[in-house]
């Protein structure tokens, strides 16, 4: 399916970019009229998975994150991707609670928050090459709100 609407950014991979990126994205998706829960789960998860990128993919290094979100009739599709450090085992950090940063005190649970938010998540990395997240999430708009035709 052709997506109806589109946008990719690239920024700097510095946490002041985070909320950016976070209001970027909600203020795309606001053509479908997403409940206020609806809206709060993606920016979390833009959050969490912005964050990831700076803190995991680039930790001390200099870079760039790359967002890119489609709606395709009721579904927002939604990647984040950094050419970071990657990950050798994904399944390890899909765990709840697992950090590879425990000096930042962060509560490894970005992953899993992520996966609760969405209605799909896969995670694509490797050591050196980096990672991207790619999320689909379907927003059930308020009965009789207005959306693009499926």
């Amino acid at each position: 399916m052709k997506p109806q609407n589109e946008m990719s950014i690239q920024f700097s991979a510095i946490s002041e970019n985070e909320s950016f990126a976070r209001v970027a994205v909600a203020a795309f998706i606001s053509q479908l009229n997403p409940t206020m829960e609806e809206l709060t789960e993606v920016k979390t998860v833009v959050s969490e998975a912005v964050t990831n990128a700076i803190i995991h993919g680039y930790a001390e290094n200099s870079g760039d994150v790359y967002l890119r979100c489609k709606i395709m009739g009721y579904t927002m599709e939604l990647t984040i991707e950094d050419h970071g450090k990657g990950m050798e085992d994904i399944d390890e950090a899909r765990q709840p609670l697992f950090t590879t940063r425990p000096d930042l005190e962060r509560s490894g649970m970005g992953f899993t928050i992520m996966e609760s938010f969405m209605d799909e998540m896969t995670i694509e990395s490797a050591p050196n090459r980096g990672t991207l997240v790619h999320m689909k999430k379907i927003i059930r708009a308020p009965h009789g709100a207005a959306r693009f035709e499926v």
